[in-house]
């Protein structure tokens, strides 16, 4: 399981580094891919550790809601 501040430097770093115009899309995969640590530490905290616009709540929100119905494919 990952901790609030790992989440927040994880977060920050897929944001940060997401090729051009895939900011959001960043976003929503971190929300599939850690959404069972994200729903224990909380949406709110794992925004405001990452020190990402806190408008992203909601992105965030949305990849965790799809990682019910989605996986992660690498290409």
């Amino acid at each position: 399981m990952k901790n609030l501040e790992e989440l927040g430097r994880i977060l920050s770093d897929m944001y940060n580094n997401a090729p051009r115009k895939e900011q959001v899309t960043k976003i929503h995969l971190f929300g599939i891919t850690y959404a069972n640590d994200i729903r224990i530490v909380g949406i709110r905290e794992v925004v405001d550790e990452s020190k990402i616009p806190s408008t992203y709540k909601a992105e965030v929100n949305k990849g965790v809601n799809l990682s019910k119905y989605v996986t992660v494919r690498v290409i």
